[in-house]
């Protein structure tokens, strides 16, 4: 049965303008955003045979434009809107973090970083560069790879930061096993890290695990800088 034939109360559309849309469910947000579904299924069905193909949003998300267009109903078209609006929204949260203090906005910053690595297959090191009011100047991708302290270079992220004369930096990288609990390897390359900044007067204000789409982990909160 298409969506304009339920009661009007049941449509996602008009769910989501009553009751907001933290009240719908995965397929109801996608379903709005696919607009239409195809012959013999409503867009909710087709968001939820979406669902159940790649098994999470996140993995949708990450979804490469040949395995999105392959599900039924899908294209090159719908890719390039969802990739639009993923990206919209990391450009949002980076706004947010620009023009305010990044430690004031911690869930700012936690968004953005999931949006950013969450769905990543391979692991990615980042660096998040601050300016003396803690507001984002830029963000840079170091390393890709399995991470190690000799394969992130503590002199490069050195040179880095005084080139974009950060007066602090925060660390971010994802865990694509989906496991956020930190190695022995992120903790002895972190504190590698603090100690190359502090000769150049650089913060190490946190670093981040990013694992799927769960909270990223604080070395920070947990003692661990």
């Amino acid at each position: 049965m298409p969506i304009t034939d339920w009661p009007q109360e049941e449509r996602p559309r008009e769910r989501l303008l009553a009751k907001g849309a933290h009240a719908l469910s995965d397929a109801e947000l996608l379903a709005i955003f696919l607009r239409v579904g195809v012959k013999g299924k409503s867009a909710v069905d087709l968001a939820r045979d979406l669902l159940g193909h790649f098994g999470s949003l996140n993995r949708l998300f990450a979804a490469p434009a040949a395995e999105f267009a392959a599900v039924p109903g899908m294209g090159a078209a719908k890719y390039a809107q969802l990739r639009a609006v993923l990206e919209m929204a990391r450009r949002a949260l980076r706004e947010e973090i620009a023009t305010g203090d990044a430690l004031s906005s911690p869930g700012a910053v936690r968004d953005y970083l999931r949006l950013t690595l969450g769905a990543l297959a391979h692991e990615v090191f980042m660096v998040l560069l601050l300016d003396a009011q803690n507001r984002l100047i830029g963000a840079e991708e170091l390393f890709r790879g399995t991470l190690t302290q000799t394969s992130v270079y503590p002199r490069e992220v050195v040179k880095l930061a005084l080139q974009r004369n950060a007066a602090a930096v925060i660390f971010a990288h994802n865990h694509p096993s989906g496991l956020c609990e930190p190695s022995a390897a992120d903790t002895v390359l972190t504190r590698a890290l603090k100690d190359a900044l502090a000769l150049v007067d650089v913060k190490v204000l946190d670093h981040f695990i990013v694992a799927g789409s769960g909270r990223p982990l604080s070395f920070a909160e947990r003692g661990l800088l």
